[in-house]
């Protein structure tokens, strides 16, 4: 069972600058008071009652805690404290400064297969760890992927953002229509019975296309081609292993030994192999694109369903009886300025 400390956080961490923000709350640098070690603090914003637009449901915090608390590894964010107030829960995690791979690799000349399999082998320790302990990531895509450091020449591979995580028991048939929809398996799109299996479809996808409907029926055809000019330069083995993870009839999840072949094929053919740096550039600028036109779209929904509320004279009778999602005037300045910047997030 997750443990949320009621104590002030702010009493063990000096609160400092603004590392992200997202739609229920911003992650931040801290410093334990303590020790002088830097974390990373995530400010989650609680729904106050059921029936509040702001804020996240308190038993979906509690379940990524709880799937944290299971997971400790290597390459797996670790989680230290949890505290928890009357508007919001704060996540003391790892703090993980080096970026995304992607971006990482991006910024690189070359990348030899030699070296991509060094961090396809990372991903899928924490990944095979994980799901020895019957936990699926259901979200693991190129932003979920991050690097310990900036500073390493060789960083090690950390998962991260666990809030769509489940962990299966036995008997239980789970069922998800959540994720990021170039990176989702189609047993979820069919929304068939789920398992561990359903995240070695994730990461780069082969299956992207103009849209998102497009790419969901490419998901579910299985059409994709590895197009001669983004691997000309991809042995026949990597291109062996991807497609024995595209199999989703059956599919294993045993993607170590997938991959055993790889990573014992000699170095010297390994070092031949590469990455076309220059569509692997295209692909993440895209990328990246893709992603602020999604924030901007959001953000304009967001506006419109606000628009009516402003200008109504007679609120729902719903909204009257929930719990008020303003903030607590009589809180203390500290933690009401925290929730405030949250709250803008």
């Amino acid at each position: 069972m997750a443990v949320f400390k009621p104590e002030n956080v702010e009493d063990f961490y000096e609160i400092g600058d603004v590392l992200g923000s997202g739609h229920f709350g911003q992650v931040r640098r801290v410093c334990e008071r303590a020790s002088g070690t830097c974390w990373a603090a995530k400010f989650l914003k609680i729904r106050k009652s059921a029936c509040s637009r702001l804020g996240l449901e308190r038993s979906g915090v509690e379940q990524e805690v709880e799937i944290l608390q299971a997971i400790q590894h290597p390459n797996i964010v670790t989680l230290k404290d949890v505290f928890e107030s009357r508007a919001e829960v704060v996540l003391i995690l790892e703090l993980v400064s080096g970026g995304e791979l992607f971006d990482f690799i991006a910024e690189k000349e070359n990348l030899l297969e030699s070296e991509a399999i060094e961090f396809m082998k990372q991903i899928l320790e924490g990944l095979g760890f994980m799901h020895s302990k019957n936990i699926a990531h259901f979200d693991l895509k190129p932003e979920n992927i991050m690097l310990s450091d900036k500073v390493s020449p060789h960083p090690d591979i950390k998962l991260i953002d666990f809030g769509l995580a489940h962990r299966f028991h036995q008997g239980e048939e789970y069922r998800s229509t959540s994720g990021t929809p170039q990176y989702i398996a189609p047993e979820v799109i069919n929304n068939e019975a789920l398992s561990t299996a359903a995240d070695i479809l994730s990461g780069l996808s082969p299956f992207q296309d103009e849209t998102d409907e497009e790419t969901l029926k490419n998901i579910i055809a299985l059409n994709y081609e590895f197009d001669a000019q983004s691997f000309s330069m991809t042995s026949s083995m990597a291109k062996d292993f991807i497609q024995k993870l595209l199999l989703q009839s059956p599919r294993s999840n045993r993607c170590f030994c997938l991959f055993q072949p790889i990573t014992r094929k000699q170095a010297a053919n390994r070092n031949r192999s590469s990455i076309n740096m220059k569509n692997f550039k295209k692909f993440n600028a895209r990328r990246k694109w893709k992603m602020s036109f999604n924030m901007v779209l959001m953000c304009n929904r967001l506006v419109q369903l606000r628009l009516p509320c402003k200008g109504s004279s007679d609120p729902d009778p719903l909204q009257r009886q929930c719990e008020s999602d303003v903030e607590d005037t009589e809180s203390k300045p500290a933690s009401l300025l925290r929730r405030r910047l949250i709250s803008s997030s």
